[in-house]
This record gives structure tokens, sequence and C-alpha cells, in this order.
């Protein structure tokens, strides 16, 4: 397995040891003992989420409030333009987004710590996507940033992406930071 510190603090691109031959292949998606020990991951998973999408469904940029969640993330079908944005105001890196494509041809995973957005486009006719959480899913603590915040400069693969309608209502990064306690 191997893994990539990236710009962003804990982020990190996991790229998993792939063993093939005429028969197909073979990849050990998540291991405590390994994923402690070479990416630094301790925390526990609490929730795995499944989502399938099509192509130019973009969704996000999604985050809790009080109580986030650390997402271990991967593609099993299809592709995706996948980003984590950092969005501690107190952040040497606020502001700052992480993008990369997860495949099922690249195996590709992605560790996004607690604290950071995340979203995802679809780039293929359709993507399964699979993540691990480190905290249940709470409604009522979700928040978000518009995708398409100037302040973000996110270089999104689709100009015209299908949003769901909660999606179309988030705020930029600078309105939402006004929202925080001071």
């Amino acid at each position: 397995m191997k893994v990539i510190d990236t710009a962003l603090p804990g982020v990190r691109i996991i790229e998993p040891q792939v063993f093939g031959d005429e028969r197909g292949w073979f990849l050990e998606s998540f291991s405590a003992r390994r994923y402690r020990d070479t990416a630094g991951i301790d925390l526990v998973f609490v929730q795995d989420n499944v989502s399938r999408s099509t192509r130019g469904v973009l969704r996000g940029l999604h985050f809790q409030r009080t109580r986030p969640q650390g997402k271990l993330i991967q593609v099993t079908e299809g592709a995706v333009f996948d980003v984590a944005v950092d969005i501690d105001p107190r952040s040497a890196t606020f502001g700052q987004h992480v993008a990369i494509e997860l495949s099922a041809d690249n195996h590709r995973q992605i560790w996004i710590p607690p604290g950071y957005a995340h979203g995802f486009c679809v780039i293929s006719e359709t993507a399964t996507f699979q993540y691990k959480c480190t905290d249940y899913y709470d409604p009522d603590d979700e928040g978000g940033l518009a995708w398409n915040c100037p302040d973000l400069a996110i270089p999104w693969p689709e100009r015209h992406p299908v949003l769901s309608a909660k999606d179309q209502r988030h705020p930029g990064l600078q309105a939402w930071a006004r929202t925080l306690p001071r």
C-alpha cells in the first residue's frame, strides 16, 4: 500500500496493493492495523455508505457541523472527481482544496479526516461510490458549502452539474464563515 500526503493536513491518497492475474484482481480495501500503521488512520469506523449516481451528478460540498466525520472513500464502479476542502478558519490552509480522480480502474482511496467539507462529481456514465465514516450521519448537524463558490476555485469537470435542491442552496465559504462563533 502506498500513502501519499496532500497539501491539506491529514488528507491522504491511498493506493492499495492490487494482486492480479488472468482471473481478475484482489485488493484489501481496509485493514485497521495496516491503515493505522501505514496511513495513520487510527479512528473507529461506525458507518459504511454506498451511493450510485449518473454522469454529471455533483454531491456536496458536505460536512457535519459539531460531530465531524472522517471518511475513507473509494469508487467501485466508474469514476468521480473527488474534493476535500479545509473549512477550519484557524487553519493555514482554510478554503484550500485537494481534488483527485477516484475510479474502479485506479483503485485509489482518499482519507479525509474529520473537519473537512467533501464533495464529488461523476465523470463516467455511472459511478458507485463507497465510504466508511468515523461518526454517524445526523441530518440536523449537516452543513454545506456552495459547490461553485469562487473563493474555493474548484475546477469541477462539469459546468452545469445535476444537484439536489439542498446542494443548490448552500452558502459560499465567506458567508458560511461569518455564521461561526467568534
